[in-house]
């Protein structure tokens, strides 16, 4: 008799808890397969410290192969899942396709930037959920220092040490905070010609900063942003991002060659092209995680809307906690639909939530104790080192050299402004040059980003994206003849293309 198989999309939170505790559980009886574009499960909570040269990036990935025995794990991204078959259609990193047979399927795709009808965002603005973008905003904004610091130019000095960040939730709050500290520590030896300090511009619609959370928690945070020179404006956000810099709502227009780009995210669009019943994007669930109707069919994490059981009639946001703790019981829910314990409903409370705001600073409430200071960094690294699957050692000795020695503030080059566009549906690969799906120009300096994106992936022309303006000079699908920059490689064997790129569609709300 042939072992059950099992297939999981997608190695985010939701997605690695699931195949670890299955991995565990199953000892042998059944063929688990994890389907996703790297080989890796990235933390995205120490992603800040990447982009600030706190952290070096392999200690934010945590080997998928490397941690998960008895787990098969398969590159590439889903494409298509035919539920009546149970197969899932799925192109690899080299163009190749293939096909996933399951007995039972966890859908664990996760997220991707949320992106907003607002005017020349789509081009002129950089997300913040991959890898890539970490290590384009580390480059990008120590090249702006750099540069800056070579001219007598006050205007021209300025635009280039101003930095926007959009979207003072979790992740914006921390690459403002660190951004800040990064960016004066780059000026601290070699003081800008013309006199002046970087700065940064944190902006929300929002009365706060940090509104999902506690008042106090938001209050220390936004304490702390003040205090080090971060320019917080609420009730203020993006009209227009043009070459030049970014129209603020009240009017305002921001001289920066640099837009960032954390007002949230949206459920990957693959679970929109199920047909199943939805809600705001995220595909509709029972409190066992099942999909009704499916019973072979689970969903967890961003792309699952779990009904909240502390608090009827909702569904638990889309958190790292929630998705971590979501794996868990589906895992276990699994294992209990082959005959192997007990279904279990998923509840969630709060141990509290920690934010990491650079140097000592952080906020923190562990079990509804409010911290700040020196005392909620200890509790916030320590939180971090408890909860990462791996890498612990290599991160606590990273910040332990960051505590004694002075950064290393230099450009690598690796990622280019093109390779990251906002509007993509796999932030976590970069796109290469001479694939289907991917093209990149040469680099300019005269867009906020640093590089202009002419060419965008998937090779179509943008149809209802934000800006409301066709795509110029983008090739079409499949061309192979596009001339790599100077710092890539030719097309070839050995270079992976970008992920298919699936057509996003705004959900509701988005606005």
């Amino acid at each position: 008799m042939s072992r059950p198989r099992i297939v999981i999309v997608g190695a985010g939170f939701a997605g690695y808890r699931t195949a670890q505790i299955l991995s565990r559980r199953a000892r042998g009886r059944a063929a688990i397969v994890l389907l996703n574009p790297t080989d890796y499960f990235l933390y995205l909570p120490l992603l800040p410290q990447v982009a600030a040269g706190i952290l070096e990036p392999r200690r934010v990935t945590v080997s998928l192969s490397g941690t998960l025995p008895h787990v098969r794990l398969v590159l590439g991204e889903a494409g298509r899942i035919d539920l009546d078959a149970r197969q899932v259609h799925y192109s690899g990193p080299e163009g190749e396709g293939g096909t996933l047979s399951y007995d039972r399927l966890v859908l664990a795709a996760g997220s991707v930037n949320k992106l907003l009808p607002i005017p020349g965002v789509a081009e002129h603005a950089h997300g913040f959920r991959g890898l890539p973008e970490a290590l384009y905003l580390r480059d990008h904004v120590t090249r702006q220092v750099e540069l800056a610091a070579a001219t007598d130019d006050r205007r021209r000095c300025s635009s280039r040490c101003t930095f926007v960040v959009v979207g003072a939730g979790y992740t914006g709050t921390e690459v403002a905070a660190h951004g800040q500290l990064f960016t004066d520590a780059q000026v601290a030896k070699q003081p800008l010609r013309t006199g002046m300090r970087p700065g940064w511009i944190l902006l929300d619609i929002a009365d706060r900063v940090l509104p999902e959370l506690d008042e106090r928690l938001s209050r220390t945070a936004d304490t702390v942003l003040r205090e080090r020179g971060v320019d917080v404006r609420m009730g203020t956000s993006v009209k227009e991002a043009t070459s030049d810099g970014v129209l603020l709502t009240d009017g305002e227009f921001v001289d920066t060659r640099t837009l960032v780009w954390c007002v949230g995210v949206r459920p990957d669009p693959l679970a929109e092209s199920l047909g199943l019943p939805m809600e705001r994007g995220r595909l509709l669930v029972d409190p066992h995680l099942q999909v009704p109707g499916r019973p072979e069919v689970f969903a967890c994490g961003d792309a699952a809307a779990v009904p909240d059981l502390e608090n009827p009639g909702s569904y638990t946001p889309m958190t790292a906690q929630h998705a971590w703790r979501q794996g868990k019981v589906c895992a276990h829910n699994i294992a209990a639909s082959f005959g192997d314990g007990e279904r279990q409903a998923y509840r969630h409370k709060d141990l509290g939530f920690v934010v990491d705001l650079g140097g000592a600073k952080a906020a923190a409430n562990p079990l509804g104790v409010n911290l700040s200071g020196v005392a909620a960094g200890a509790v916030t690294r320590g939180y971090h080192l408890a909860a990462m699957p791996g890498n612990r050692v290599r991160v606590a000795a990273d910040w332990l050299l960051d505590a004694v020695l002075p950064r290393q503030a230099v450009q690598l080059g690796l990622v280019r402004s093109w390779s990251v566009p906002l509007d993509t549906a796999s932030p976590e690969v970069a796109r290469v040059p001479g694939r289907p799906g991917s093209a990149g120009p040469t680099d300019t300096d005269g867009k906020p980003g640093g590089e202009s994106v002419k060419t965008r992936s998937g090779g179509e022309p943008a149809r209802n994206q934000p800006g409301g303006e066709p795509a110029k000079n983008r090739p079409t699908a499949g061309t192979s003849d596009v001339a790599p920059p100077p710092d890539q490689p030719g097309p070839g064997p050995d270079v992976a293309p970008g992920p298919v790129r699936r057509t996003d569609r705004f959900t509701e709300g988005d606005a």
